[in-house]
């Protein structure tokens, strides 16, 4: 039988690895990992990757504090209603069966994988494309979004239905990293592209601070419902931090859509063989 702290410092180290090379995202991969291969239930493995996901997710929002790319506002009021939805979030998860967990948890990495896919297939897409719905039409008006910047102060305008996009956003982003140990950026990112005309590095680190502290707060949330598997959990996350280094040393060496590529076959392989557990297994 497989040393349960070997496993884990193994599995660590392949997540700290694509996270380095493909951001706080790939840390989506942690929690099926550590229960395909180290047998525990969804509901222990998710404490321990919202640990990995705010250790990614601080880290690189940290170095978006640091460029000043971080929409401090935006992201106090996500993060504000995440963290008031969270401990909801694992409430839930402790009252549903594995089986659906499991069933979610499938549904969301097969959006991650179709999305990362889609960005290998189109790597050189604009995001202002996604707000042209004039079919070829160029000389049609764009519709403002509701939370437009004010380009002579480069603030937001906080009208009604801004504030009731990013409430709402944040809530069910925080519920979601309750109730499956998930970080909730593939919400929040595609979000404020809809609803903001803020440039793509400006909601990717806002995101990232956001996921940072909603995941945190579900960590202890889970916590307060369970006793965390610390001999997992520690080399597990230390063992994330020195992939991240590691990782770090050989992302410039990796083009970025084949980083996205892995990424997404990774997940869509992760995902499958979990489909086929739920349908077949046990």
């Amino acid at each position: 039988m497989t040393d349960p702290i070997s496993m884990s410092i193994a599995l660590g180290l392949l997540v700290g690895l694509v996270l380095a090379n493909t951001g706080a995202g790939g840390a989506i991969l942690s929690l099926p990992l550590l229960v395909f291969f180290l047998g525990i239930k969804m509901i222990d493995a998710a404490p321990i990757s919202l640990m990995a996901i705010t250790l990614s997710a601080g880290v690189a929002a940290g170095l978006g504090l640091r460029s000043g790319i971080v929409r401090y506002k935006a992201a106090t009021l996500l993060a504000t209603f995440g963290v008031l939805c969270a401990p909801f979030g694992v409430y839930v998860a402790h009252q549903l069966p594995e089986k659906v967990l499991a069933v979610l948890f499938t549904i969301v990495l097969l959006i991650v994988s179709w999305r990362s896919l889609q960005k290998f297939q189109t790597p050189t897409l604009l995001i202002e494309d996604n707000y042209d719905d004039s079919n070829g039409c160029d000389d049609e008006k764009k519709a403002e979004p509701a939370c437009a910047v004010n380009p002579a102060t480069s603030q937001l305008f906080w009208t009604a239905p801004c504030t009731q996009r990013l409430i709402l956003t944040g809530s069910f982003s925080g519920f979601l990293s309750g109730l499956l140990g998930v970080g909730g950026g593939f919400i929040i990112v595609p979000t404020l592209h809809s609803i903001s005309n803020l440039e793509t590095k400006m909601i990717v680190a806002t995101s990232l601070a956001v996921i940072a502290l909603v995941s945190i707060a579900s960590a202890f949330s889970y916590a307060g419902h369970a006793i965390i598997l610390w001999n997992i959990a520690v080399p597990f996350v230390t063992a994330t931090v020195v992939g991240m280094i590691l990782g770090r040393l050989i992302h410039n060496k990796i083009p970025s859509h084949i980083s996205v590529l892995i990424f997404g076959i990774l997940s869509l392989t992760i995902a499958s063989l979990m489909l086929v557990k739920i349908l077949f297994g046990s």
